[in-house]
């Protein structure tokens, strides 16, 4: 009897926790089919004989253009999910990508492709707060690791339906299709099924709506199987909440007088004091690198172009087949993280996917150098080889597999304390996006002045800068609280390299 209440209870809370973080999972569906439209896009009109069509550089701007919106909708992001709460953001974050696909539509010339595009990327980075908040503060640490990466699951599942609806359907009515995952993330929130995060109840006072949310949460339980995780809820949050200016100054809030300073002076003393705190600081450095030299290490910057990169590299495929099989390999890399986090923990699996991709975009360099004529170039079909290889198709999934291996975006909604994180999360995720635009805006240039053999030794170059940096400075923060993941970085620079290798080292030292 006692074994089928305790299967009950584990099967409610998973299935909770689940529905709860569909709509969220939802919003990452959308968002993978949004920034994954232009590669079904560009074959299709890049010079096209008739109808919409793109030049070269046309082709390179829309490629990139959603990523240079992003960081907008990224900063917007943050104060409205504090504002209104991770439940009301989750409904109308999805506002923005609902017009984006109906202006696609109906794009009729080339400034409505582009206005549609641009919508796409705001939306994008407006979602990214409510999904990496959400996720994180509804998680016990033991699974949040886990449910974290089922998030990003649906991410590779919106990329790869992306790919298969540009390998059966016309751009266009792919666009239309899409319409349907917005709706239904808004849906879900109108039913009931996604409530208010525990934390940011109680930072808003509504105690009784704290504990009513994190019952649901835990499986439709009572409160007194909740009791001690809520109770030390409550004292995170009598921590957090009141005045910040006494709270740094460890002041007693009765004593507190601030809020009769000038408006404008009170916000930027509060925004130093949260913003530009170590606590926030470190963690966001730590996010804003780890991105850069994710998104800089091969497969980000090609993903618009890629089907004629793969055609350019002569790769033993047709190359939409290749484009539905890098959808098809992230989302089987999505899946097989979730059963290694636990048990490897994030830094392993950072560091190990890093240095993967730092050597298949090595070996794709070499190739290129070796094996491509001078004249190939990615823009011009007519400059494609006509002899098809193995070797470069092989290191390409493999760059797919190490990428799909990547834990940032995980990373990103555990390391920021309660005050700062919604609004650090979007400022990591716009600059995730201002160096993606970059990466994707730039291939073109690389190509141009170094080959395609120039453009992936500057991505490997990224990608080994980025294991060295990994290995000295990513914290494991599997099965760790979000309380105790705040005291890294209060105190002194840490490093967290601590192995073996480095050891051995600091033996000798």
């Amino acid at each position: 009897m006692v074994y089928s209440l305790t299967y009950t209870f584990k099967t409610n809370f998973v299935v909770i926790r689940l529905i709860a973080s569909m709509a969220p999972n939802l919003l990452l569906l959308d968002l993978g089919m949004a920034i994954s439209f232009a590669t079904i896009v560009i074959p299709d009109l890049l010079n096209a004989q008739t109808g919409l069509s793109l030049t070269d550089t046309q082709a390179s701007w829309f490629g990139s253009l959603s990523f240079l919106t992003q960081p907008l909708g990224a900063v917007i992001s943050g104060p409205m999910v504090d504002y209104v709460g991770r439940k009301k953001a989750t409904f109308l974050v999805n506002l923005p990508h609902v017009m984006a696909w109906i202006i696609m539509y109906f794009a009729w010339n080339v400034p409505v492709l582009f206005i549609g595009n641009a919508l796409l990327g705001i939306g994008t980075g407006i979602m990214e707060a409510p999904i990496n908040s959400y996720v994180s503060e509804i998680s016990e640490p033991s699974v949040r690791g886990a449910l974290c990466t089922v998030t990003q699951l649906f991410l590779s599942i919106g990329i790869f339906a992306m790919y298969f609806l540009g390998s059966v359907v016309t751009w266009r009515v792919a666009a239309i299709i899409c319409i349907s995952i917005p709706f239904t993330s808004m849906l879900l929130v109108l039913v009931g099924a996604v409530p208010d995060t525990p934390v940011w109840l109680l930072s808003q006072g509504r105690e009784k709506d704290a504990l009513k949310s994190l019952c649901y949460l835990r499986g439709w339980t009572t409160a007194d199987n909740v009791k001690e995780e809520f109770n030390e809820l409550v004292v995170y949050s009598k921590n957090i909440e009141g005045c910040v200016i006494c709270w740094k100054k460890n002041q007693a809030q009765q004593e507190c007088d601030h809020s009769k300073i000038n408006r404008i002076k009170r916000f930027f003393v509060e925004f130093n004091i949260v913003m530009l705190c170590k606590e926030t600081l470190r963690p966001l450095s730590l996010t804003m690198l780890y991105f850069t030299f994710y998104v800089m290490s091969g497969l980000t910057p090609i993903k618009p172009n890629m089907v004629n990169v793969c055609s350019a590299m002569g790769m033993a495929d047709e190359s939409k087949n290749i484009a539905v099989m890098v959808g098809v390999i992230s989302l089987l890399a999505s899946i097989i993280v979730i059963g290694m986090i636990k048990s490897l923990g994030k830094r392993k699996l950072g560091i190990t996917a890093m240095l993967g991709t730092a050597i298949s975009c090595t070996a794709l360099s070499i190739y290129a150098h070796t094996q491509l004529d001078d004249k190939v170039f990615s823009y011009d079909p007519t400059t494609f080889p006509k002899e098809k290889s193995m070797i470069p198709l092989i290191f390409f999934y493999l760059l797919t597999v190490c990428t799909g291996f990547n834990v940032s975006w995980v990373i990103l909604s555990e390391v920021f304390p309660f005050r700062s994180r919604a609004s650090a999360q979007g400022w990591g995720a716009a600059w995730n996006y201002v160096v993606t635009f970059i990466g994707t805006k730039t291939l073109i240039d690389l190509e141009t002045h170094f080959r395609l053999t120039g453009a992936f030794a500057t991505y490997a170059a990224f990608a080994y800068l980025g294991t060295i940096y990994l290995y000295f400075f990513l914290p494991e923060t599997e099965g760790i609280s979000l309380q105790e993941i705040e005291t890294y970085y209060n105190g002194e620079l840490r490093i967290f390299a601590d192995d073996w290798f480095i050891n051995l080292f600091k033996k000798k030292k």
